[in-house]
């Protein structure tokens, strides 16, 4: 299958689309299956395609994403091209704001009775493309609150979704643990973990905390790299180059190599260029 036309839907913090040269050049040789348990964007699955492949997330609403894509493409279409409609329809910057303050409120109030189905899927993907800088942030109540961005361009390509759909067909798509996501993953496998970010600056772990990924949650994955390496897996991770994971995944052994990064979600320029770690146990 070509993948010219297969790319991420949404943009996602984190995302690994300017590091895919250096991770496709340290990729395993061959594996059989492949797990991604912190999917985000979908930069990486996208880029390789993988046949035998699951994805995980724990944010429910865009795996809700993808599984709409996948199982309902069309109706998700008709969806978020109403919502782009009716955003042109709207003549003034005024008028276009209310509707996507209108739209966020009616996203965080179907977010808060569970309601995932084709409409939250249009309702997640139009507001990623129109909020700023493309940032899916939550409150302390979990709900959606970046404000708008005054653009008005289509959330969407349409051959891209019908692609994408046509190849999430053959995808294991959950949402939950990453350690379930990874559950059965055996010898011969290969695991990609874009893990969240841990804090540049070790004070700043309570801001990560309302994500739910914590030192302990950085700890136990370090734990469970350790048992996918001896339960024979190939294992590749990616995250700041910062003392604490360098001490949760140096002297064992792993290959570890710094990059420099682009950082484009920092407001400040001169803290713009970063440096991320690959990890890799083969």
């Amino acid at each position: 299958m070509s993948n010219s036309n297969v790319a991420p839907f949404v943009k996602w913090a984190g995302g690994k689309r300017q590091l895919l040269p250096q991770i496709k050049e340290r990729m395993p040789e061959k594996y059989n299956n492949y797990f991604e348990p912190f999917v985000g964007g979908g930069a990486v699955t996208f880029e390789l395609l993988p046949a035998n492949a699951l994805i995980n997330d724990i944010n429910k609403a865009l795996i809700n994403a993808y599984k709409q894509i996948c199982n309902a493409p069309e109706a998700f279409l008709v969806a978020i091209k109403q919502l782009d409609e009716e955003l042109l329809g709207k003549r003034t910057e005024v008028l276009g704001k209310e509707y996507y303050y209108s739209l966020r409120e009616h996203y965080n109030d179907k977010l808060m009775k569970a309601e995932f189905d084709v409409e939250l899927a249009a309702l997640f993907v139009f507001i990623n493309k129109h909020c700023f800088n493309g940032l899916y942030r939550v409150n302390g109540k979990g709900l959606f609150n970046v404000p708008y961005n005054n653009s008005r361009r289509a959330s969407v390509d349409e051959n891209a979704i019908m692609e994408i759909s046509k190849y999430l067909q053959g995808v294991k798509i959950i949402d939950g643990d990453f350690e379930t996501a990874c559950k059965d993953a055996k010898k011969g496998d290969f695991v990609f973990i874009d893990s969240p970010y841990a804090p540049l600056n070790p004070t700043s772990f309570e801001s990560y905390t309302k994500e739910g990924f914590d030192i302990e949650s950085h700890k136990r994955l370090a734990k469970l790299f350790d048992e996918l390496t001896a339960r024979g897996c190939y294992c590749m991770l990616t995250n700041h180059n910062t003392d604490l994971i360098n001490e949760l995944y140096g002297n064992k052994g792993y290959r570890i190599d710094v990059v420099s990064v682009k950082r484009m979600i920092n407001s400040d320029a001169s803290n713009r260029v970063g440096e991320e770690v690959i990890i890799c146990n083969y």
